[in-house]
């Protein structure tokens, strides 16, 4: 009898009604609910004892990635918006129901003292730090670059580059060899979308800024690497990420004819987090439902 498990029909392909939520969303109000992994996602000990710091690992992706490093034993903390605090304190609980240390970091990431204070904070609570994943990000949709004011693109560069650059500065001082910088950046980095145009730029500047700072990491025994999603189901959609006529068919144009599921991507975290990546260093693993990135 196989064991084999059908990538196509893993999860069912969904055809979310048309919804909308204000930015920056919450996954628990998203039709249908993503699967984060708190059901399915076993831990076998990968990260034991490591001390993890997860930006926007309140939803979506960051959520995924903060309960599985959780469950391999890893105490995390997990910045947000304070607006996003009702799905924080789900995943604050299923991190404790873990076994582990669990850290609530609320605060906007786009100023350069909330950077700071939040690998500040986590150092104290936790005796050190391990593991940082640069994950939050914002993604508005606009259909021309003339719908795209010089407020809106400002808001996007300094939540995405601007808070990734100035946690991942903060946080160098405190890692030690066998340490992990782990970036969240996307399939927009190659294919940006003509309405994506300020994400799509910060997702290639996040995979460029991985890829030469794992050279400069890399002599002091610092990993740094990247993970590029496809179109996976996660808050950024409802809340004007796409327009809202596109969600209904959200992800059946990949090559496995479905979206991805948050639980999906956490073991790519895991392993560039984990000893089994130790000769990984700048690379980006593209999880795209079989859509080529370079």
């Amino acid at each position: 009898m196989s064991h084999l498990e059908d990538p196509r029909s893993k999860y069912p392909v969904i055809s979310p009604p048309e919804q909308t939520q204000p930015e920056p969303g919450l996954d628990q109000k998203m039709e249908p609910l993503a699967d984060l992994g708190e059901k399915t996602y076993q831990g076998n000990g990968r990260l034991a004892g490591r001390n993890a710091l997860i930006t926007g690992g309140d939803s979506g992706l960051g959520a995924a990635v903060a309960i599985a490093y959780a469950r391999e034993g890893a105490n995390v903390a997990i910045s947000y918006l304070p607006e996003e605090e009702p799905d924080a304190e789900l995943i604050i609980k299923a991190i404790e129901e873990a076994g582990v240390k669990a850290l609530a970091l609320p605060g906007d990431l786009r100023e350069l003292k909330q950077c700071q204070a939040i690998v500040g904070k986590t150092v104290e609570a936790f005796g050190g730090l391990d593991i940082v994943v640069n994950n939050a990000s914002r993604q508005v949709w606009h259909e021309r670059i003339e719908d795209l004011s010089d407020e809106d693109f400002d808001h996007t560069m300094k939540a995405n580059i601007y808070s990734a650059y100035r946690v991942t500065k903060a946080a160098v001082p405190h890692l030690k060899p066998g340490s992990s910088i782990i970036f969240t950046s996307s399939i927009q980095a190659y294919e940006p979308s003509e309405t994506l145009l300020d994400y799509a730029l910060t997702k290639a500047a996040q995979n460029n800024f991985s890829k030469g700072l794992a050279q400069a990491l890399a002599p002091r025994g610092i990993r740094v690497n990247a993970v590029a999603p496809g179109p996976f189901w996660t808050p950024l959609q409802p809340s004007y990420g796409q327009p809202v006529e596109k969600l209904t068919q959200f992800g059946q144009d990949t090559p496995l004819g479905r979206a991805g599921q948050p639980a999906e991507i956490a073991g790519a975290y895991v392993f560039l987090a984990s000893d089994d990546a130790s000769y990984v260093a700048g690379e980006t693993l593209g999880l795209t439902g079989g859509r080529p990135t370079p």
